[in-house]
């Protein structure tokens, strides 16, 4: 069966034409189409359709896991997440033959058409909420049919790139950097890829949907924060912050959970996540040059080791 047939079949239409291609799939991997439907409930859908390359290794391994995980957060997971950390619909989701097919909610034509490679503060505002609202909703849950540890650059995942890093500190620190992350009372599900690119803004700015759930798993919900923040400054950073944590209570209030626990941990460990991330990127691109908040803030951190 084509996929045209397939994608038809699946959402009920009586024609689905492929459209625009969105993007490719990183190392030609597959590819991100829209398909218009006709006489379906819905007038097009994004469908990701993955046909991984021969290969081996552990870069091989690990985009196929990652695959494996987002097949098992639509089945699974996604229909939890509330208006507050919105997601696309998945329609169908499965893995034939060593290829995946997600057939997923179009969110441009549901509202959501607005991209930004960079954010203003109200835009960065909304991503931090849904990120608080998405920790919020999966909080102390065990990341069954997840990463164990979910972000793209966790620590085990990525012998290669720490193996790559000039000697010093941070490589020597990085090992427990990991585990006093890890080792946090407090627990949800991360992003794990919450980059700009991957946040999609409804025409009037006041509200945002999420995609590409590749590297969602457990772990301490400042990974995404500082994956995000970036921590260009101490103003801002401290601001992104009250925004995020602000937010997080709120969504606990009618939970069991101590919001104000939350806090005083995960705003201690914020620095760790945000020295965690350096420690790949250093590894990954070894000319990266970290700002000079990013220093203090990672300086912290080595102190404390």
């Amino acid at each position: 069966m084509s996929d045209h047939d397939r994608i038809a079949a699946i959402t009920g239409a009586s024609k689905a034409s492929r459209g625009e291609r969105i993007q490719s799939l990183w190392s030609g991997y597959g590819e991100v189409v829209r398909y218009e439907l006709t006489g379906a409930d819905v007038p097009s859908v994004v469908v990701k359709h993955v046909r991984p390359q021969k290969g081996s290794g552990r870069s091989h391994s690990r985009k196929l896991r990652s695959y494996e995980v987002e097949q098992a957060w639509y089945t699974d997971w996604a229909v939890r997440c509330s208006p507050a950390s919105r997601v696309p619909k998945c329609h169908h989701a499965e893995r034939v033959g060593g290829e995946w097919l997600f057939v997923l909610e179009d969110l441009d034509a549901s509202g959501f058409a607005g991209r930004g490679q960079y954010l203003s503060n109200a835009q960065t505002d909304l991503v931090l909420r849904w990120l608080a609202a998405f920790h919020a909703t999966f909080m102390q849950q065990r990341p069954r049919g997840l990463w164990k540890l979910g972000t793209y650059w966790h620590l085990k995942t990525r012998p290669d790139e720490l193996a790559s890093m000039a000697r010093g500190p941070l490589r020597d620190g990085a090992a427990a950097i990991d585990a006093r992350l890890n080792a946090a009372q407090f627990q949800t599900l991360v992003h794990g890829d919450a980059k700009p690119a991957n946040f999609c803004f409804a025409r009037d700015n006041r509200s945002v949907a999420a995609v590409d759930f590749q590297y969602v798993g457990g772990g301490c919900g400042m990974k995404d924060v500082a994956y995000f923040c970036h921590g260009e400054d101490r103003r801002s950073t401290e601001r992104q912050l009250d925004v995020y944590f602000t937010a997080l209570a709120a969504a606990l209030t009618d939970s069991d959970i101590d919001s104000a626990a939350i806090e005083a941990e995960w705003r201690e460990l914020f620095p760790f996540a945000w020295a965690d991330f350096q420690r790949f990127l250093a590894g990954w691109a070894p000319d990266w040059r970290i700002h000079s908040y990013g220093q203090k803030l990672t300086h912290k951190v080595l102190s404390q080791l």
